[in-house]
């Protein structure tokens, strides 16, 4: 049995799994290594200094993967993200899109406010956009846009959950409801169980960030690899609430500390020193797991190793298979005993 679904059909996949746009995480490492497994590897655009380096580390992505893995669909074999963060100051995005466009990136997965620009530039290089949000009505949206396809992004997840505390379960079944546009699930998902779940409420693959942070390839401190194994589903807390920006984090002096002070009613200008992006890449350079706050997802919970991703890909796929055809075995015994009630009357 091979999983075959709209994802794995346009973007020539082997599995239907997206590698998250995670910041200091989706460099040319992570991202190579999960497009060569057969998923599909994103860069994170913000992560790069200027477009320039953006441009750099898309020649060392292309450069690592396997033969025939960047001509396994029109679009190519890995994509690149791009978040839209609110922002006095915001990066230069229509540079970041620019260049990975000249750079011929044509899989783009868009986040946050307005994608409405990115989605026009990259259409306009027949490109293909996935676009992440955390509600069905933000997702209608960037269906008129002209999304190709929409990442449906639950309560479970780390970062930004939204504001309205859905968890995937039902926003999937909406999403299956109210959308004519394929989506994936996103949040929540680390094994085959989960991919199986989320193709059963109407997705057509996952997106898994804090399970890919957990791999070989991942371009992280081992102590962070090491702390993900360690942790369970209760180890992540929500910070921002106050300021309507909620994010899920990982659950250390740090990110305690955030909460405390936003009970106090803590103003941003405040918060603003300890949750600085640079401290939160200490911890993945240095290991350090208080230097910062560090996203992580409540699949903490169902990570109890650290494989090669090559190896992960592979067992989620494989698993999810098993729990499809479980699932479909529970209608064929249904069929049987129904058949013999009958032969007995």
């Amino acid at each position: 049995m091979v999983l075959v679904t709209e994802l794995t059909k346009a973007l020539g996949l082997e599995v239907p799994l997206v590698q998250g746009g995670m910041q200091w995480v989706g460099v040319p490492q992570l991202v190579t290594a999960v497009s060569n497994a057969g998923g599909l590897g994103l860069l994170t655009a913000l992560t790069q200094p200027s477009p320039d380096a953006l441009r750099e580390a898309i020649r060392e992505t292309r450069k690592n993967l396997k033969p025939g893995v960047d001509e396994r669909s029109k679009y190519g074999g890995f994509g690149v993200n791009i978040t839209i963060l609110p922002s006095i100051n915001p990066p230069d995005y229509e540079g970041y899109t620019r260049a990975a466009l000249e750079e011929g990136v044509r899989i783009f997965e868009t986040a946050g406010s307005n994608p409405g620009p990115i989605i026009k530039a990259v259409k306009e290089y027949g490109g293909y956009v996935i676009h992440k949000c955390t509600t069905v009505r933000h997702a209608r949206s960037a269906q008129k846009l002209g999304a190709d396809m929409l990442s449906i992004d639950g309560f479970e997840c780390a970062g930004h959950p939204g504001e309205d505390d859905i968890g995937g379960l039902v926003l999937m079944a909406r999403a299956f409801e109210e959308l004519s546009v394929p989506f994936i699930a996103s949040g929540g998902i680390a094994n085959g169980q989960g991919l199986a779940a989320a193709l059963a409420l109407g997705a057509c693959g996952a997106n898994m960030g804090t399970r890919f942070m957990c791999t070989k390839e991942a371009d992280i401190h081992e102590n962070v690899k090491r702390a993900i194994v360690d942790s369970d589903e209760r180890q992540t807390v929500h910070m921002f609430r106050t300021l309507r920006n909620t994010a899920r984090v990982f659950k250390n002096k740090v990110s305690m500390q955030v909460v405390e002070l936003e009970k106090k009613g803590a103003k941003f200008p405040e918060i603003q020193p300890l949750v600085s992006g640079q401290r939160g890449r200490k911890v993945y350079t240095e290991g350090d797991l208080d230097a910062g706050v560090w996203t992580a997802g409540i699949t903490l919970g169902l990570i109890h190793d650290i494989p090669t991703c090559e190896e992960l890909v592979k067992r989620i796929g494989q698993d999810a298979e098993k729990h499809i055809d479980r699932l479909a075995s529970l209608s064929a015994h249904k069929s049987s005993s129904s058949a013999s009630r009958e032969s007995r009357l």
